[in-house]
């Protein structure tokens, strides 16, 4: 995390501290006033206020370690950093006063609880400080999120409905109604019609119940097993008691879409995708490998995008497990 509190502002807020710890020095400054000898009150004047310049100063090294370059998270992990450069800081005030004000001790009770109070001041100021741009910085992330999830889902939305894959729809009814297996085609466009249907509804959707992914997975899967004859079968084994986990809207979409991207489906390379559920209770999506002979014209930006979404929705991040025969993704769930 970038922090940017300039030198200016970290001075500033430092005179404030220093200005505000020191006021039990001056109840005792006409007392003392009227104790120095006549003679001795000019190097008075001028021990005092190199005393105060120099308190103010390490005052500013404390607060500049909290809030630029101490960053723990958790404010007990802030506490003894702190605690080490508070009489890190005493000692070098009082060896400084010591050759510089000889003799002016300066009433070292209230020296230390000073410092104490000046401690503990750059350990909560550092701490919010943090928390101000940890909060900042979430804000970032939740417009960034915003923007990304518009763009995934416009995405995802244009890549199912462009001519391509409309002109494969279409060719897969054509086909059944060739074969005049009509009960095969009212299923085909029923499944179609449930595709269209969850992904423009899924803009108004940020995490979906697993059973409502997976309903949309069946019928994604359906459509591309005829566009495939049959060559490719998807076998969902996923228990009851995890549908209502929640998912990212759209999350199975870009992982199959990928499957028949980066393999060869033929009589010889039939392909069998499964998704199930494993001990820790995170979705697998698994499918053997069969690269295809050229290279596909891909950038890999569906699953990065689907692990951004993974990290901005959910907090938590998705594996990919990768051998010679077998893909696996593996996504987390709530």
């Amino acid at each position: 995390m970038k922090y940017d509190k300039s030198i200016n502002e970290i001075l500033l807020a430092s005179l404030v501290c220093t200005l505000f710890v020191s006021y039990p020095n001056l109840l005792f400054l006409s007392w003392d006033w009227n104790c120095v000898p006549a003679g001795q009150r000019a190097c008075y004047i001028d021990y005092t206020l190199i005393r105060f310049f120099l308190f103010w100063i390490l005052s500013a090294g404390m607060l500049s370690f909290n809030q630029r370059w101490l960053k723990e998270m958790q404010l007990k992990k802030r506490i003894l950093p702190n605690v080490v450069l508070t009489v890190v800081a005493y000692g070098v005030y009082k060896g400084i006063t010591a050759l510089v004000c000889p003799g002016f001790d300066g009433r070292p009770i209230i020296l230390t609880f000073q410092f104490f109070v000046m401690g503990m001041m750059g350990l909560l100021l550092g701490f919010a400080n943090y928390l101000s741009l940890a909060h900042q910085k979430k804000d970032k992330e939740l417009q960034q999120l915003k923007i990304e999830s518009l763009q995934s889902r416009c995405t995802a939305l244009t890549n199912q409905i462009n001519p391509h894959f409309f002109f494969n729809s279409l060719g897969g009814i054509s086909s059944l109604v060739r074969k005049k297996d009509y009960k095969l085609t009212i299923c085909y466009i029923d499944h179609l019609s449930d595709i269209f249907r969850y992904i423009l509804q899924s803009e108004h959707k940020g995490l979906v119940n697993l059973e409502e992914e997976l309903e949309f997975a069946r019928s994604f899967c359906e459509v591309m097993a005829v566009r495939y004859a049959g060559k490719l079968d998807v076998n969902i084994n996923v228990a009851a008691e995890y549908m209502n986990m929640q998912i990212p809207v759209l999350a199975l979409l870009p992982l199959i879409e990928n499957v028949t991207v980066h393999n060869m489906i033929d009589s010889e390379h039939k392909m069998r995708v499964d998704i199930a559920m494993n001990s820790e209770k995170e979705l697998m999506v698994i499918n053997p490998v069969y690269p295809k002979q050229y290279k596909p014209d891909t950038h890999g930006t569906g699953l990065r995008n689907l692990e951004k979404r993974f990290a901005l929705l959910m907090n938590r991040q998705i594996r990919v497990e990768r051998t010679e025969n077998e893909f696996k993704v593996i996504l987390p769930l709530v």
